[in-house]
């Protein structure tokens, strides 16, 4: 019955189904019974013309259209009704639709009008209001609180109201008679004191109170969550008893003799623990499918790294792939440095190696002779061919696309193992929710020595004193960024701010006492290589940059990065570039400049950036500022395309959603016990068949 199109109900017809199916995507019963409310209204209160006294209030009036006018205008026309009751009038206004509307436009017949007053001419009005016969009113299934749909202008344009949304769900109920298979196990409702699905469906539509409104609520966010991450688990679960992965159970001469003779300092208790539980995993025989996180300078590389050599032990090659040809670079020098007294074989590619390079590199793979490749999205062309690739490792893993990833698994008979890592801190609530199906670890501490990032908060008025303070900087030999928003939208406006800002530097620091490089997104790659580098060599004091540099760049003689703008950056961003300093020994400072002019949220964010550095606090209030649909580019994802449940508010009933799961899995991982028949059926409907795409994460 819920897979009828919506076609065959009742008042709908194929003109309506067509503008539902085109803006709200509902194409069948099932689509329009899971059309929620967002919000609900009182609609026990009438009101009399006379008792009307404040504007932008929601009202509704029982009374008679007794005039009907059209009024030019100098763009088209509006309508205008003159609406009476017993004690006065006020007038009724529509400015779209017009023709519809004044067919279906009944004089001198009782009305029940709805909805947010104005005042025009002195006279109060209500621009399109809904309205309904008192003879309908009277008829229609009713509840104190009233739902409000999701809409869209064009379905107010073509006169699909909230009353006609409302009258279709009450349509629908009456037709399905409220049968609604039960979707969960008797067990959890009994646990959880969960309403039935009916009650959960007909309390969300027609509420009698907030308690009931409340119960349907969390039963249906319950089950939404429920689901993801029966699906999260139950992918993780697979990948561990079906996908194959080789075997690492070897710890050589490789891994001994660098951590021995070559490790320049001792790893902190949390990397420990993180090689620990990588050893672990890769011992196994299944694929590894792991996330790291750690802040920024908080020592993933060195974690890749003795991956790598476990993997060489064991007789493998190796490669860490990162978004940008100069993380890569950054990547290249930090390991053939730190292995610089070993025989170990390692090589970088980018889409900028010449052909001659790639020649060599293509044959010492498939050779064996190549240990560890790093570089680009250029490692994972058809043509770069492994000899037994048994380790992949990915730097900044948001930045690649499920199917780049997936081009790894064709490099093997079997796929190699998986370590994915990121410097962007991942909320609790997100690593549920969009990483569920990983397994993840965490660094949670810095190396020893590293001192605690100073951030500041200054106005452009104070905009001499930080050129003072810079100069103070670079006189005992530290370097310093400073960088400028970038926002596609506005890029001829936040070059021309970069430029003014260069000459304002220029004039204040001029040379040849002091030496700028400047860094943006409208040079070619070869010159914005250059400059980068001058400024790592240490033969420029200053770096005036755009947001190019937020990941990948390290000199530890960098010691201030002053953001310019900085209302203008997102949390994270500003997390992100403070990262680039702080990386050296010596005391490092942030300073974020922006205008008096701040909104409640900006004040905000910059608050939050002077009082922590720890990028997981961070994170959660970016993830409450922005919602999870921005942060990270998870609108992409599919997976929080949610229809009542959001992750941030309600992150207690994930937690209680994912506990659930993972006990009937644990108990029984493949549904097949009689009391989870309803569970098993539930989670069928909602899976499809995604191929190799079901075990990449």
């Amino acid at each position: 019955m819920l897979q009828t199109p919506i076609t065959y109900l009742k008042g709908v017809g194929s003109a309506r189904a067509e503008i539902l199916q085109k803006e709200l995507g509902i194409k069948t019963y099932g689509d329009l019974a899971n059309l929620f409310p967002y919000r609900y209204v009182d609609r026990t209160q009438f009101y009399k013309t006379n008792q009307l006294h404040a504007i932008d209030t929601e009202v509704q009036i029982v009374g008679k259209i007794i005039h009907l006018k059209e009024v030019k205008q100098k763009r088209g026309s509006r309508l205008v009704a003159t609406f009476s009751d017993d004690v006065g009038s006020i007038e009724l206004v529509w400015f779209k639709g017009i023709k519809w509307i004044k067919e279906k436009l009944k004089i001198n017949v009782p009305y029940v009008a709805y909805g947010k007053t104005s005042v025009f001419n002195r006279k109060f009005t209500i621009s399109h209001p809904e309205l309904e016969l008192v003879t309908e009113y009277k008829k229609n299934l009713r509840t104190a609180m009233q739902a409000v749909y999701p809409s869209t202008e064009m379905l107010t344009k073509r006169g699909v109201s909230n009353r006609v949304i409302s009258k279709m769900i009450q349509e629908l109920f009456l037709t399905i008679k409220g049968k609604f298979s039960e979707t969960l196990s008797k067990d959890i409702c009994e646990k959880l004191a969960l309403y039935s699905k009916d009650d959960a469906m007909f309390s969300i539509h027609f509420p009698k109170s907030q308690a009931d409104l409340s119960k349907a609520q969390f039963r249906l966010k319950f089950e939404e969550l429920f689901y993801i991450q029966m699906q999260l688990l139950r992918k993780k679960l697979l990948h561990k008893t079906k996908i194959k992965g080789f075997k690492f159970d070897k710890v050589g001469s490789y891994f001994n003799d660098f951590y021995t003779n070559n490790l320049p300092f001792t790893l902190t208790n949390a990397q420990k623990r993180v090689v620990k539980e990588i050893r672990k995993d890769i011992n196994t025989g299944a694929q590894m499918n792991r996330l790291l996180q750690g802040d920024v300078g908080s020592g993933k590389t060195i974690v890749a790294l003795l991956t790598m050599l476990i993997a060489l032990d064991n007789g493998f090659q190796a490669t860490l792939i990162a978004p940008t040809s100069i993380l890569a670079a950054q990547h290249y020098e930090s390991i053939t440095e730190l292995l610089q007294n070993t025989n170990i074989t390692v090589s970088i590619l980018q889409g900028s190696s010449k052909t001659k390079e790639r020649r060599i590199i293509h044959q010492q793979l498939e050779s064996g002779e190549l240990q560890i490749l790093i570089g680009t999205h250029a490692i994972l062309e058809d043509k770069v061919i492994f000899k037994n690739l048994g380790l992949a490792i990915i730097d900044e893993q948001h930045r690649f696309g499920v199917k780049q990833r997936a081009k790894m698994w064709t490099k093997n008979t079997f796929p190699p193992h998986i370590l994915v890592m990121t410097a962007t801190p991942i909320p609790r609530t997100l690593q549920m929710s969009l990483y569920g199906d990983l397994d993840i670890s965490v660094i949670d501490e810095l190396p020893p020595g590293r001192k605690e990032i100073q951030t500041l908060h200054k106005y452009d008025k104070n905009r001499l004193a930080v050129f003072k303070f810079m100069k103070d900087e670079i006189a005992k030999g530290r370097q310093v960024y400073v960088v400028y928003p970038l926002i596609q939208e506005s890029e001829a406006m936040d070059y021309k701010d970069l430029m003014d800002g260069y000459e304002s530097i220029s004039r204040e620091f001029p040379i040849p006492k002091y030496q700028i490089s400047i860094v943006h997104g409208k040079m070619k790659p070869e010159a914005k290589e250059f400059e980068m580098n001058r400024f790592i060599k240490g033969e420029t004091h200053i770096m005036v940059a755009t947001t190019v540099i937020e990941v990948g760049v390290n000199v530890p003689n960098a010691s201030v990065m002053v953001i310019e703008s900085a209302e203008r950056f997102g949390l994270s961003q500003l997390h992100q570039l403070r990262g680039r300093v702080g990386r050296g020994a010596d005391q490092s400072y942030c300073i974020l400049m922006s205008s008096f002019k701040l909104s409640p949220e900006a004040k905000l964010r910059l608050k939050t950036m002077t009082e922590s550095n720890d990028g997981f606090k961070i994170a959660e209030v970016d993830l409450k500022l922005r919602g999870p649909g921005n942060l990270m580019g998870t609108q992409q994802s599919g997976i929080l395309n949610l229809k009542i449940a959001d992750i941030v508010k309600d992150n207690k009933i994930l937690k209680l959603a994912r506990d659930a799961a993972s006990y009937i899995l644990q108990d029984d991982p493949n549904l097949e016990k009689e009391k989870n028949r309803s569970i098993k059926h539930t989670y069928i409907q909602i899976t499809k068949k995604q191929g190799v795409w079901m075990y990449i994460s």
